[in-house]
């Protein structure tokens, strides 16, 4: 439960930080200050549940097309969360692909080596 927990709040984590990242660097992205939270857990949702949907339809019709699930998901993650209102806004191509790619390497950066840090503290201090 405590393993659960901690990837929880990274995922969390991790979109937030792409999120203000993106809002920061790209003109054409939008976050309102209301909304940041939906937008973040509606992100992280849709990334969550998206991730291993879109990875088993391309592993049994596309296995070709493997490496790049992270950010088709992303980007549907983002398309999404930009669905809700008052949180969320992209416009321009451009903004679009990359906001995908920036929100893709911090979240798979996050998810990749933060559990490394917090969950090996964890199983440690059960040792």
């Amino acid at each position: 439960m405590i393993r659960f927990l901690i990837r929880t709040a990274i995922s969390l984590g991790t979109s937030a930080l792409a999120l203000l990242v993106c809002s920061w660097i790209l003109p054409g992205f939008g976050l309102s200050l209301g909304g940041f939270l939906t937008a973040v857990i509606v992100f992280t949702i849709a990334q969550a549940v998206l991730s291993p949907f879109i990875f088993n339809i391309a592993r049994k019709h596309a296995s070709a097309v493997l490496g790049g699930i992270g950010l088709v998901s992303t980007f549907v993650a983002l398309l999404i969360a930009s669905l809700f209102p008052g949180g969320l806004h992209i416009t321009g191509v451009a903004t679009w692909i990359l906001a995908t790619l920036i929100a893709w390497i911090i979240t798979a950066l996050g998810t990749w080596l933060l559990p490394l840090v917090f969950l090996k503290k964890t199983v440690t201090k059960r040792g």
